[in-house]
């Protein structure tokens, strides 16, 4: 049952979009295309980078959105987490900036993604790349918009040679000797954005390689599904968040019609690689 029916128009949902466009201006004013960020980079345990934008935007959000709605849990890449969000029916999942290499290095294929999930699954996603000018947004029941417009996902009928996908290169090469042929696109820095480009129909397919995390898919889950199309895992279910483990495995971003064959693909290269 939904605990707070949001619809377009409403004010709550305004000033949630709002929000993620101050937060992309405020790292814009760190990224310098074509070039090194301006902004100071430092590395996490693990050795992935982050930089002091990342953490700038991550503490703007946090306070703008828990003051919008105060009972919601929270959820971000650059937060250390709390186990209390496990007991919030509604609970914000944020990735400051999504794509932080790319947006390090000068590509302007990064973005602010916010997903608020009820339940386990996405009432609310954007995904505002304001590098690119581009702001998805979705809402639950009421479909998926790119800058204002309704988007709709590729109304392809099965993977082909001319079949436009996004995947990481080597799943992309295990893809190709198992037999799926396709025109493998360039590499797009944010996972949010390459699963958002398969819901507006700007790519046919994308996968996404093993140890996403809630954050990095929530918000574009939502907008694909509105869409028209699919974010699975291999068993092919819905994948559900807010879970104490945040990590996901190989994933597949579809329309509704070639899902199944793609994600069956990906099952396919999944078992050859660890036989």
């Amino acid at each position: 049952m939904t605990l707070i029916p949001i619809s377009y128009g409403d004010a709550l949902v305004d000033s949630f979009v709002e929000a993620a466009r101050h937060a992309g201006e405020m790292a814009l004013a760190y990224f310098r295309p074509g070039t090194t960020t301006r902004a100071e980079i430092s590395h996490k345990a693990g050795g992935s980078p982050v930089t002091e934008a990342d953490y700038l935007v991550d503490r703007f959000l946090k306070q703008r959105l828990e003051t919008l709605l105060p009972e919601a849990g929270w959820l971000s890449e650059e937060t250390e987490d709390s186990l209390a969000r496990l007991s919030k029916n509604l609970v914000f999942v944020v990735d400051p900036i999504d794509g932080t290499r790319g947006f390090m290095s000068g590509r302007s294929a990064w973005a602010v993604a916010i997903a608020l999930v009820e339940d386990g699954r996405p009432l609310f996603g954007i995904v505002h790349a304001p590098a690119l000018g581009e702001t998805y947004v979705a809402i639950k029941g009421a479909g998926a918009r790119l800058n204002d417009k309704i988007i709709e996902v590729s109304k392809i009928h099965a993977i082909g040679a001319e079949a436009r996908v996004a995947a990481p290169v080597f799943l992309a090469k295990q893809l190709h000797e198992a037999g799926l042929r396709f025109d493998l696109q360039p590499k797009i820095s944010s996972l949010a954005l390459r699963i958002a480009a398969v819901a507006s129909g700007a790519l046919d397919a994308g996968f996404a390689s093993e140890n996403s995390h809630d954050w990095d898919i929530a918000a574009a889950d939502l907008i694909l599904h509105e869409a028209g199309g699919r974010l699975a895992s291999l068993d092919g279910c819905a994948i559900v968040y807010n879970r104490q483990d945040t990590r996901h495995g190989l994933l597949t971003a579809a329309p509704e019609q070639i899902h199944a064959e793609v994600n069956a693909a990906a099952r396919l290269v999944n078992g050859l690689a660890k036989r």
